[in-house]
């Protein structure tokens, strides 16, 4: 009876659903590296019913590009993490051969990188990793047509890390790996020819719920009627 009281009172947990607005929940789903819960398990129902919401985005001509490798095996995660790990450090030979960068760093760079490098040293252990992908590949097509790629692809990301929030997990948009597309698309059978890798994302319960809106630059910088 108690091994069944406590099934019941997980059960009741993973189904919680945050208390927020449309306004909170789409000003506070941040991108989240070091407040990813490690120990804490992720329930592949979660993850699917989240991705089910996702798959409800609005997408090029209705025609559901997208395919989701959804990773919870540990010696697949660890190979993955390998494979990010050499992305991070050929970008960062490639800037070190660049030189210093032509202007400043954002206000919130050095904590921005801080985290990255936390993400670096832990992804393995992150309890679940997801590789989105859209049909096609960029390679030499028109601006029109890379467009409509990107853009039958990036709100079901952006629905999906909303529906992760809305049920007190997270994630962030990870590209490093696509250095080494190869070697990713090579290690989960992505048929690299036919489709395009988005990004990686981590996917976790999170240390808390209290996240905040970003600082975000002003908006009458950025907003312009009718002329640039």
């Amino acid at each position: 009876m108690a091994a069944h009281g406590l099934a019941l009172i997980s059960r009741v947990r993973v189904m919680e659903r945050l208390e927020l607005t449309a306004d909170e929940l789409l000003t506070t789903t941040r991108a989240v590296r070091k407040r990813l819960d490690l120990s804490r398990p992720v329930e592949r129902s979660v993850v699917e019913e989240c991705l089910q919401i996702a798959l409800q985005a609005p997408n090029g001509s209705n025609r559901q590009t997208w395919n989701w490798v959804v990773v919870d095996d540990g010696e697949t995660r660890g190979a993955m993490a390998e494979i990010w790990r050499g992305g991070a450090a050929d970008l960062g030979a490639a800037a070190a051969a660049a030189g210093a960068p032509s202007r400043p760093p954002a206000e919130r760079q050095p904590q921005i990188m801080e985290s990255v490098s936390w993400l670096n040293e832990h992804l393995h252990e992150v309890p679940v990793l997801v590789v989105a992908t859209v049909d096609g590949r960029p390679e030499g097509a028109s601006m029109f047509a890379q467009s409509t790629m990107w853009g039958s692809v990036l709100p079901a990301v952006w629905s999906f890390m909303l529906a992760l929030r809305s049920r007190a997990m997270g994630s962030c948009w990870t590209t490093v790996h696509l250095e080494r597309e190869q070697a990713m698309a090579d290690l989960l059978g992505i048929p690299i020819d036919e489709v395009t890798q988005v990004g990686l994302f981590p996917v976790a319960y999170t240390v808390g719920t209290d996240f905040k809106p970003g600082a975000r630059q002003a908006s009458a910088d950025t907003i312009r009627w009718n002329h640039w």
